[in-house]
């Protein structure tokens, strides 16, 4: 550790990292699952790229099972010693029908072709293969039209590997439609037709995080059986606004990354300009000559638009895909190569963080009672 003047104290780093603290993973976990009553929560770990260490923690908080998007992640999870219950988030390609049977109890189910594909599997490996049917709700990512539910579910039926374990929408995603009563009572009533069709209770998959505040607020209609939780949980934070939630950590993560250059350098680039590295055409603010940082991280590795510097005096400037640059001139002492410079990430800057093979990651059981006086009163507001 560096102790320079009372500015702060500093430490180096060789290369970028990303801390997370595990004890508040699992006490948003908690929160959520003690909040929203009768409502299941299948913890999502896509986020964190199937981290082990992050699905322990959300299962201690009580998690019922937990979710994925990709094969690889789902390995990381079953070699880590994970045995939970697991889904697959999307429907598999035909090719991936091994796979899936194999690493996944549940997946997403829309067409034809991969249902054959699993029941093939399925039988193959001498296992039974749960599926949940997406139908399409207005936001035009996966799942059948409503009117094509009955079809779909009497050749589900008919396979004899194969169980129909319920009925699941998405909304927010990819058209950002926000979950509301006409679109989750149309979710409850097709389950409800489906379930007097195979005389059997069925799951009812509500949707992802941006379904939280309908069931918080009392709106969401009974029957809905089961939440898909993610970025709520790593980051504590609202989908449909990103404001924080009440109750909830967001502070769990944390990047830093070391400062490999810090210089006065003039606002604007001087000659003539075109495109940068990525296709875009930047425009710069003249403000004279300002001391500015360089950190070894950039955007092979991180969504900078989603990184907020933990010390209010930097402020992001840009980044190409190696290099990040930051406005430091508002430091009382300019920080030297190999400091570290902390951000808090957003999800999308998470996701690429734990995706980048560039970039360390650090999983800790961080001591869980230093919270904040927001975070202490928050919590107190929301009991």
């Amino acid at each position: 550790m560096l102790g320079r003047s009372n500015d702060a104290w500093r430490h180096v780093l060789a290369t970028a990292r990303v801390l997370v603290d595990l004890p508040k993973i699992t006490e948003n976990t908690r929160f959520l699952v003690e909040n929203l009553r009768g409502m299941e929560v299948v913890a999502v770990t896509k986020g964190v790229c199937g981290s082990p260490e992050v699905a322990r923690a959300m299962l201690a908080g009580g998690a019922v099972a937990l979710a994925e998007s990709r094969h690889e992640n789902a390995q990381r999870l079953r070699d880590g010693g994970i045995s939970a219950a697991l889904w697959l988030l999307r429907t598999p390609s035909p090719a991936k029908a091994a796979d899936t049977v194999r690493l996944f109890d549940l997946s997403l189910a829309s067409e034809v072709d991969s249902c054959l594909a699993l029941d093939a599997a399925a039988a193959e490996q001498g296992v039974s293969h749960q599926v949940l049917v997406m139908v399409e709700l207005g936001d035009l990512r996966e799942g059948i039209l409503p009117a094509d539910l009955p079809a779909f579910v009497d050749m589900v039926e008919r396979l004899e590997h194969i169980e129909l374990a319920g009925i699941g929408g998405n909304l927010t995603c990819y058209g950002a439609v926000v979950p509301d009563e006409r679109n989750m009572s149309l979710l409850r009533d097709l389950a409800a037709e489906t379930e007097r069709r195979v005389g059997r209770r069925l799951l009812v998959s509500g949707g992802n995080s941006g379904s939280i505040p309908m069931v918080a607020a009392g709106r969401m209609p009974q029957g809905i059986s089961s939440l898909r939780i993610g970025e709520t949980i790593l980051h504590g934070v609202d989908t449909l606004t990103r404001w924080p939630m009440a109750g909830l950590h967001t502070d769990a993560f944390t990047m830093e990354a070391p400062v490999i250059e810090c210089k006065a350098k003039p606002s604007l680039p001087r000659g003539r300009t075109a495109q940068n590295a990525w296709g875009d055409t930047p425009v710069f603010q003249d403000r004279g000559v300002r001391r500015r940082a360089i950190c070894a991280i950039g955007r092979q590795d991180c969504h900078v638009e989603g990184l907020t510097p933990l010390d209010p005096r930097v402020y992001v400037l840009g980044a190409s895909s190696d290099h990040l640059l930051l406005d430091v001139d508002s430091m009382i002492v300019p920080p030297r190569p190999g400091e570290a410079i902390a951000f808090r990430p957003d999800y999308v800057a998470t996701l690429q963080l734990f995706t980048s093979p560039y970039v360390n990651k650090e999983l800790r059981p961080f001591a869980s009672s230093a919270y904040s006086a927001r975070d202490v009163r928050a919590r107190q507001d929301a009991r």
